[in-house]
C-alpha cells in the first residue's frame, strides 16, 4: 500500500517534488535497518540536499513541533531545556531557536546529519547515539523535553525508546512525538504496539497522555500524528 502511495505521488509530480518524496520513501523502505538507515541519511545530508528536499512547503513537521511546543511552554521558553531527538541537520532546532528557546541538544546517530546540525551552532550538546533502549550517556531527570520530529518510522527509533526518553526527562516534564499518521498501520514496529505501550506507561504511572492530534499536511501530502506526553 504505501509502495503504491508513493509510486503515485511520484507519478503526479513536479520533478523536484518526486526526487525528495522519492529520497524520503527509500529512507524508510520496509526492512531497512538502523544501520543502514543512518548510513543513508549521512549520505542524503550532503551539500545540503536533505534540506533542500525536505524544505518546510514540502515537510511541516519542525514547524509543527516548535508550534506544539511554543504554545506548552508560553512563559518558560528561555529557561526550558530540551532534546531534539532524531535531530538530522537541525531543523527543529532552528524552529526553536527562532521562537525563542536557547538551551537544545541534540541527539542524531547519522554522522553526517550530526555534522550538519554541529555548524547551526545552535546546540549546546551533540550525542552521536541511537535511541534503541541502551542508556544514553545522559543523566536521569535531565530535560524539560524531548521531542522528535521525523524520528519514527521503518528502521527508526523503536517502540522501546520511550524508556529511555521518560528516564531522562523531568518529572512534569514532556515527551512531544510528531510522525506520520500511517507509520501506526504500515510500520510493523509500530502497528498495534506504539499506542498499547504508550497506554501501558499510563496505565504504570510514568506518563500521562495530554492529547493525540492529527495534522494535515505533515509531510508531502500525508498526515501526521502529534503525540503530547507528560512525564509522572
Amino acid at each position: 500500500m504505501a509502495e503504491e502511495k508513493a509510486k503515485r505521488y511520484v507519478e503526479n509530480s513536479a520533478p523536484d517534488d518526486a526526487r525528495a518524496y522519492s529520497r524520503g520513501y527509500e529512507a524508510h523502505r520496509v526492512g531497512i535497518s538502523m544501520q543502514e538507515c543512518v548510513e543513508y541519511y549521512s549520505k542524503w545530508a550532503e551539500n545540503g540536499k536533505y534540506d533542500q528536499d525536505l524544505c518546510s512547503k514540502r515537510y511541516r513537521g519542525p514547524v509543527i513541533a516548535a508550534n506544539v511546543l511554543t504554545e506548552h511552554f508560553c512563559d518558560k521558553i528561555p529557561e526550558t531545556k530540551i532534546l531534539d531527538v532524531a535531530t538530522g541537520t537541525g531543523l527543529v532546532g532552528k524552529e526553536l531557536q527562532a521562537r525563542g528557546f536557547k538551551h537544545l541538544d541534540a541527539l542524531e546517530p547519522a554522522t553526517g546529519m550530526l555534522e550538519q546540525a554541529r555548524k547551526t551552532n545552535i546546540y549546546t550538546n551533540l550525542y552521536c547515539e541511537f535511541l534503541d533502549g541502551k542508556r544514553l550517556p545522559i543523566e536521569d531527570d535531565t530535560y524539560n523535553c524531548c521531542v522528535t520530529s521525523g524520528g519514527m518510522g521503518e528502521g527508526h527509533i523503536p517502540c522501546h525508546g520511550l524508556h529511555e526518553l521518560i528516564r531522562i526527562t523531568k518529572p512534569g516534564g514532556l515527551i512531544c512525538i510528531v510522525m506520520r499518521e500511517e507509520y501506526l498501520t504500515h510500520v510493523k514496529e509500530y502497528h498495534e504496539r506504539l499506542e498499547p505501550l504508550m497506554k501501558k506507561l499510563e496505565d504504570d504511572g510514568k506518563l500521562k497522555q495530554l492529547s493525540r492530534e492529527i495534522v494535515s499536511q505533515y509531510s508531502f501530502d500525508n498526515n501526521g500524528l502529534v503525540y503530547k506526553l507528560q512525564i509522572c
